[in-house]
């Protein structure tokens, strides 16, 4: 069996990398980027015809789409002797896929907006308007999910699981978002707690070396 993660580190593919991590899955990492035409080579638009990362093939089935990888792998994969982050029953499964459609739907396009006109565009680009805004429309959400952690340690439940991964992913985007922090202090923390997991770590340093 061949499993194959395509995509850097520094990108979306992170989701399904933290995933293998968490797994402790054998698996060879394709790191390729989003930007210089890697991914509209034939050869990969046979992967995944719209031409983006990251994309899973697990000896021939191929998935792609970010959360759809993370939440395939979560399932398909439960080593023994480490906890899955799938679900366990039908209510943890309610919780993983609500939160994971949720976090798509009410926060990325803002959390990467502020992600970008706040670190990563060239300061000259940047338009720290946007930042504000963004930051100012996730706190909506971020209160939901906010009053969601008042009774649970995670996303699912007393485990961490694939939906932590999903929103973790993505929310660590605004974690340097001092004022949305400051008033959702349980995201804030459980946020803390998913980022500082050796998974995640791994895959920061992943990113980091490109």
């Amino acid at each position: 069996m061949t499993l194959k993660i395509y995509g850097t580190a520094a990108s979306r593919a992170a989701r399904p990398l933290w995933v293998a991590q968490e797994l402790g899955l054998v698996y060879e990492h394709i790191p390729l980027s989003y930007l210089g035409g890697a991914t509209k080579t034939p050869e990969f638009l046979a992967l995944n015809p719209n031409g983006r990362i990251p994309v899973v093939d697990d000896d021939g089935v191929r998935v792609w789409e970010s959360m759809a990888c993370a939440l395939y792998l979560a399932e398909r994969f439960k080593p023994v002797g480490r906890p899955s982050l799938a679900a366990e029953n039908p209510a943890e499964q309610a919780e993983i896929l609500r939160w994971s459609f949720w976090v798509v739907t009410e926060c990325e396009k803002e959390a990467l907006s502020f992600l970008m006109h706040g670190q990563l565009m060239p300061a000259e680009r940047r338009k720290p308007q946007l930042a504000d805004e963004a930051q100012r429309r996730l706190l909506a959400p971020l209160r939901v999910l906010e009053q969601h952690l008042q009774t649970r340690p995670y996303l699912a439940g007393e485990r961490f699981t694939v939906a932590d991964v999903c929103v973790a992913s993505v929310l660590a985007w605004v974690e340097t978002a001092q004022g949305l922090m400051a008033a959702c202090p349980r995201v804030a923390e459980w946020l803390q707690r998913c980022l500082a997991r050796p998974a995640f770590q791994r895959v920061k340093l992943m990113a980091k070396r490109g």
